[in-house]
């Protein structure tokens, strides 16, 4: 299910996001108890605990004990909460990097803080980066990943390209992970039936899997690490800062 934020409409929703002046809609005064803030983290909490599926205003309005309709003076419609909603998660990401370590660990502390966020609320990741909220927590998390990378000295062509690999990679290994944990879930049947069933059934199908796929079956010999989706991240990110440090500079 992929989501196109910024769907709502624009002067309303930049408004709403940058705390600027909501323009009047017409509407009786609202009662006392609601507030756009409210509204936001009641839209968040439902997402987190039944996925982007279950998201709507009556939804959120039944979390507040309210109906619907209530919530439209302060949010004009669910493509306007969406925003506020996507900007409200990335706004938990620290800012200010240190430099004191470099700008590696500066960026590494970045994708971190990022993976985690991502983890912490899935739906955020069906939310297509094709057309960005352009609130200020999202456009400062971009500052902040610029001014980690600014030490490294890219050429801007360069540096567009590491911004963009470095986002892609933090977004596409935390939902991998993320789909990872909800599989059991969704499908009714654990990792390990599945891999079992499937397993022994390849087995007896490919008898000569191993020599078909030597490469393969070597890294699987190996074995995988106890948390093998954080691994992956963080090797994946080393390698990943492996070139740009061979770029920077140049």
């Amino acid at each position: 299910m992929t989501v196109y934020a910024g769907q709502g409409d624009p002067d309303r929703s930049l408004a709403l996001l940058w705390g600027g002046e909501e323009p009047r809609t017409g509407r009786s005064g609202p009662k006392p108890g609601l507030s756009v803030d409210a509204i936001v983290s009641a839209g968040i909490a439902v997402a987190d605990a039944e996925g982007m599926s279950a998201l709507s205003m009556r939804a959120v309005g039944e979390r507040l004990g309210r109906t619907a309709m209530a919530l439209y003076t302060y949010v004009p419609g669910k493509a306007e909460l969406l925003d506020l909603m996507h900007d409200r998660v990335l706004a938990e990401l620290p800012g200010g990097l240190p430099l004191s370590d470099g700008w590696r660990a500066a960026v590494t502390a970045w994708a971190e803080d990022l993976y985690a966020c991502y983890l912490r609320h899935p739906w955020v990741l069906q939310v297509s980066q094709a057309r960005p909220v352009l609130g200020p927590a999202e456009l400062t998390a971009m500052e902040s990943l610029l001014a980690a990378l600014q030490p490294a000295a890219l050429a801007p062509e360069r540096l567009r390209g590491a911004v963009a690999a470095l986002w892609q990679f933090v977004r596409g290994t935390a939902a991998t992970t993320a789909d990872a944990r909800g599989a059991a879930a969704a499908t009714g049947v654990a990792d390990e039936d599945w891999w079992n069933a499937r397993s022994a059934r390849l087995a007896e199908l490919a008898p000569d899997f191993p020599q078909r796929f030597p490469l393969l079956t070597a890294l699987q010999s190996a074995g995988a690490p106890e948390d093998s989706g954080r691994e992956a991240f963080r090797t994946g990110l080393a390698v990943l800062l492996d070139g740009v440090a061979s770029g920077a500079g140049s």
